[in-house]
């Protein structure tokens, strides 16, 4: 019997990070917050960063890297990520990491952690979705994304719990006096970011009995609240009868509660090519 625990120690728009441990492998998907408090976070759930085997990273925006040029220099630790966004990274922070590159679409291992990438659309150089498996179990991870391709659909139809994102509330949004209108069209538009609604859209469309834990993430701190996002989701999820999933905000400023999963493995890990 094995155990999944994944945590999203932080998501929002000033920073993403979350951690996931199965077995003897321990990873950080995103580094958004400062390396500081990606240690104090880590710490709060009883976690060490000195036991990170790497860091995969989605996408080159500030609010995914900007812990990442500390730990990079004091772990040491492989940071997994697709040429082009090796390629915007600064090289102030460049100089600093132990790069490993693959190649969108590919298929990879970390330790015992089968990693899926797919391309998604949004305004960075070559940002991805991951899809992490786990013998019989599959984390997805999905935020910063204008609109849902039919190979983010194909690819998250099994996946166990999953990371969404639901940026905005489109009402709030249009009442935000913060923000231009440029702005707000770039927010709305096909390499943007998902609203509330498009988030529950996508819920329905993937759906199954197996999807059990859905963790709403990267909620604007302007253009969105907790309970709206919460609230619009919950209201999908009634209508299609999805009583079985477990539904919890990430917030900005702590981490989320741990999901924690026993597994019951059937096969050796590592059927995922290692590419490096």
């Amino acid at each position: 019997m094995s155990v999944v625990e994944w945590t999203a120690l932080g998501s929002g728009s000033r920073g993403n990070c979350s951690y996931l441990e199965y077995d003897s492998t321990r990873l950080l998907i995103d580094a958004g917050l400062s390396g500081k408090q990606i240690r104090a976070r880590l710490a709060s759930i009883g976690k060490s960063a000195e036991r990170l085997d790497g860091i995969l990273l989605t996408h080159e925006h500030s609010d995914h890297v900007q812990g990442l040029a500390v730990l990079g220099k004091q772990l040491g630790i492989p940071v997994y990520c697709n040429r082009l966004t090796a390629d915007a990274l600064s090289p102030k922070i460049k100089e600093r990491l132990q790069l490993k590159i693959f190649t969108t679409g590919a298929e990879f291992t970390v330790g015992n952690v089968g990693i899926e990438s797919a391309s998604i659309p949004h305004d960075a150089a070559d940002p991805v979705s991951f899809v992490l498996h786990m013998d019989k179990f599959q984390l997805g991870v999905l935020t910063d994304l204008g609109h849902v391709t039919r190979l983010v659909l194909e690819r998250f139809r099994q996946v166990n719990a999953l990371l969404l994102e639901t940026n905005y509330d489109l009402e709030l949004l249009r009442q935000d006096v913060k923000r231009p209108w440029s702005i707000k069209q770039r927010i709305q538009s096909r390499h943007g970011h998902l609203s509330n609604d498009d988030a529950a859209n996508f819920l329905e469309e993937i759906m199954h009995a197996d999807l059990q834990d859905v963790t709403l993430g990267h909620l604007s701190q302007d253009c969105n609240l907790p309970g709206t996002a919460e609230t619009c989701i919950q209201k999908k999820l009634s209508e299609i009868g999805a009583s079985q999933v477990q539904l919890q905000v990430a917030s900005q400023d702590a981490p989320c509660a741990t999901i924690f999963k026993e597994i019951r493995t059937s096969s050796p890990q590592g059927s995922l090519p290692l590419l490096f």
